[in-house]
């Protein structure tokens, strides 16, 4: 069984690689578990879905002052995010 802090550990991994399938396995039954873990993990998802959305709006927006090669390394630092 995965303490708190393995999971939050692989929550976390999870945003920048693909689990194994038991690191997944692993991951959902502490999720069924724990309350706080399972509240972690839907902050961390609702964090990188409103990182996303402010790289589409700011990619977008022409009245963002600031170089074009500024504002595209910016959004690149966002998409890997």
């Amino acid at each position: 069984m995965l303490s708190c802090k393995d999971a939050s550990q692989i929550i976390s991994q999870s945003l920048d690689r693909q689990l194994t399938m038991r690191e997944r396995f692993a991951l959902k039954l502490h999720l069924l578990i724990c309350k706080y873990c399972k509240q972690f993990s839907q902050q961390l998802h609702a964090i990188r879905a409103a990182l996303k959305l402010a790289n589409s709006a700011v990619e977008n927006d022409d009245t963002v002052k600031m170089p074009s090669e500024t504002k595209k390394r910016l959004m690149q630092s966002i998409e890997s995010s």
